[in-house]
């Protein structure tokens, strides 16, 4: 029996919706409903009537209960990838009408002159120009035009304008020529939703800042609306406190508060993973953690290092740039869905291509035929066939067989089992790479870290993970195959602030260092209160100070963590980060900032982790199957054990499966598992063999 208040995370997938429950105690429940692609608000409600009603309890009486209701959604991120937004006018600047396409005119991928950008999402007739000029230091070079405005809300009307875009050069310097174009054009198109850069974006970086101010007028006609009814629902069935969304920066923020900036919350759902990571590193044992998040589709892989998790203002989402705060995620097509072939040189491939939940892997046998990694682990008995996730999917074994026979086996002049053999190694060589990705090629020793095997596929992929890392420690949480969602309810409120500075560090203004303390102290009296709105005040509401850095003459900076204004303190800590990544510094090099930051964190109480009563028996099997181990060990009859019987101080010595509710584990050969205090899995990976 659960104990009131409670959290509850949500996290929507393509097949699943995945519904956490934290109870006052921290005693944790897992529910998965199947997803509703068309209304993803029911999707929700069902996943909320399934925990009601397997809790014996109503929806108005579970939500009335809820303390916290955290959701992360892809909504943004496939508003985007489906080009289904809205049809976005866009005001600059006269004379940089054209910065969506002349980005920045480099070549990102200096190999491939052939692949196209992707189409600019404001056409041209709709970008239009505004008659007003900032200068860099924020000062009016040429005043600003009511008059231009009026134009072209005339055009906007005509054309059927449903978003605007307002991006002025200069803006992050003075953005009052922006918000006054904004006054002016919702004056006379009052039903259009306007975003100003100096609001998303307030960055040096001209097309970064159109783009990002773009692309959140583009997914604001379907996101806003979305959380609004989503909200209001939950409201009505009995919710107290606002909905709560999970942004790309890891930290959650109420729906009142996104709907200005719904850009942010195009890395939704895998962010969601810090707060697993946060909860999770108390039980580890360990400040080092490497996150690989195996879901339908794509593996998430995510650092942490002295409970901190890295962080990036640039990602790229199908080719358009955004410059927002975001957990620094590097996101490789290696899923339970991934689809294999053979190329037209002979050539075993595993992705990019996946087969998604519909039709799914050809083993759903809901009209899939093409093979799979789910295909694959089925084929090689590390999973079994029949039903999973409460009847939702029923695994057959004999479509596998014939997809990989068909698909790979026979092209390729293989049996069926080392088919499926080889596309298990593919995919966990490209894990491995994105996992070098995040960290060695960041100045950090995968090996110094533990590798935390996350996803409802994390597991069987965790131990050869970690053994080709060279990696000795493996964590797998109980709750893998929810990992994000769990993450929710352990995210704390976080908005993330930035003001373009552009000063020599090492030389003091009029006032000395007085000018960089008066900024940073502007940002923290609009941060503390933005956190007081949403009901965090004194020793709820934490402030963090940042800088981006550079070398003068470098173009990209680095981000740089420091509370100090002191240049000796900031030098220190810039040049302890640029020696890190890229091995050495300039000792007497001018160092420029490009922007402070402030990161503003209202703080939840913390989860407890529930301890559960030790056992110093030996596991027993429940069961027994062949199961295809690795090269060496070829198939073997392996132990198969029930996960949810298996308790805190218990071992076993792999090979071994493990059926958790919500994921399945592969245990390697000599690998040795230990259960921790929490009931999670901890397995010290046998490197007996590995390369060095």
């Amino acid at each position: 029996m659960l104990v009131a208040p409670y959290r509850v995370g949500v996290d929507i997938g393509g097949t699943f919706t995945d519904l956490v429950m934290v109870d006052a105690k921290g005693a944790v429940r897992a529910f998965k409903s199947p997803s509703v692609p068309a209304d993803p608000t029911e999707g929700i409600l069902d996943a909320v009537r399934l925990a009601a009603r397997t809790l014996g309890s109503t929806v108005e009486s579970l939500l009335s209960d809820t303390e916290l209701f955290v959701h992360g959604s892809t909504i943004a991120t496939n508003t985007l990838l489906e080009k289904k937004g809205a049809k976005v006018g866009l005001l600059v600047t006269r004379g940089f009408r054209d910065s969506l396409e002349i980005r920045r005119s480099i070549r990102e991928n200096v190999w491939d002159h052939r692949r196209p950008f992707p189409e600019v999402l404001v056409p041209r007739y709709l970008r239009l120009a505004v008659d007003e000029r900032m200068d860099h230091r924020g000062k009016v070079h040429t005043p600003f035009n009511p008059a231009s405005i009026a134009e072209a809300a005339k055009v906007f009307a005509e054309e059927g304008v449903e978003t605007v875009a307002i991006c002025l050069l200069h803006s992050y310097a003075n953005p009052a020529h922006e918000q006054a174009a904004k006054a002016e054009l919702q004056k006379l198109l009052p039903n259009v939703w306007v975003t100003l850069s100096s609001e998303i974006a307030p960055t040096i970086g001209e097309y970064e800042r159109v783009s990002t101010t773009v692309v959140n007028a583009y997914v604001a006609h379907r996101v806003v609306p979305y959380l609004t009814h989503l909200g209001a629902r939950l409201k009505s069935l009995g919710l107290p406190r606002k909905l709560l969304m999970i942004q790309s920066n890891g930290g959650a923020i109420s729906v009142d508060e996104v709907s200005h900036a719904p850009a942010s919350l195009v890395l939704s759902g895998p962010a969601a993973g810090v707060g697993s990571l946060k909860f999770f590193g108390q039980d580890t044992g360990s400040d080092k953690l490497i996150s690989i998040e195996v879901g339908g589709t794509s593996c998430d892989v995510t650092l942490m290092q002295n409970g901190a998790v890295s962080m990036t203002d640039q990602i790229v989402v199908d080719g358009y740039h955004l410059v927002i705060p975001s957990v620094d995620i590097n996101t490789v097509g290696a899923g339970g869905g991934t689809i294999a072939s053979v190329d037209a040189a002979g050539l075993l491939k595993a992705g990019p291509e996946g087969a998604g939940s519909t039709p799914g892997p050809a083993c759903y046998g809901q009209g899939g035929e093409r093979p799979t990694v789910t295909d694959a682990q089925l084929v090689l008995g590390r999973l079994k066939p029949g039903p999973y996730a409460g009847g939702a999917i029923d695994l057959d074994l004999d479509k596998a067989v014939k997809a990989i026979e068909t698909h790979i086996g026979r092209p390729l002049g293989l049996t069926v089992q080392e088919a499926a053999a080889g596309i298990i190694q593919l995919v966990e060589q490209n894990i491995l790479h994105s996992v070098e990705q995040a960290s060695l090629e960041k100045g950090y020793n995968p090996r110094e870290f533990t590798l935390v095997a996350a996803g409802g596929a994390g597991a069987l992929h965790g131990p050869a993970t970690a053994r080709l890392l060279g990696s000795r420690k493996l964590y797998i949480p109980r709750l893998a195959g929810v990992f994000c969602a769990f993450g929710m309810c352990n995210s704390d409120i976080r908005h993330d602030m930035v003001k373009s500075w552009l000063r020599d560090l090492d030389a003091p203004d009029e006032k000395g260092t007085l000018g960089l303390n008066s900024a940073f102290e502007k940002l923290q009296q609009q941060a503390l209160e933005t956190l007081a709105r949403e009901g965090f005040t004194g020793s709820k509401a934490e402030l963090r100070r940042a800088y981006d850095l550079r070398y003068f003459g470098q173009q990209w900076t680095i981000a740089v963590t420091c509370e100090s204004t002191d240049p000796a303190e900031v030098r220190k800590a810039f040049e302890l980060q640029y020696q890190r990544l890229f091995g050495y510094v300039q000792p007497d090099g001018a160092i420029q900032i490009a922007n402070i930051r402030l990161a503003a964190i209202g703080k939840l109480d913390p989860l407890e982790i529930a301890r559960v009563p030790a056992d110093v028996n030996d596991p027993m099997p429940c069961a027994h199957r062949l199961v295809w181990l690795d090269k060496e060990h070829g198939t073997v009859e392996t132990p198969v054990y029930d996960g949810t019987l298996l308790t805190p101080s218990q071992k076993l010595i792999g090979p071994a499966i493990i059926e958790e509710t919500t994921t399945t584990i592969f245990v390697g050969p000599g690998d040795r598992l230990r259960m921790t205090d929490a009931g999670n899995y901890h397995i010290d990976i046998d490197q007996t063999g590995a390369l060095a």
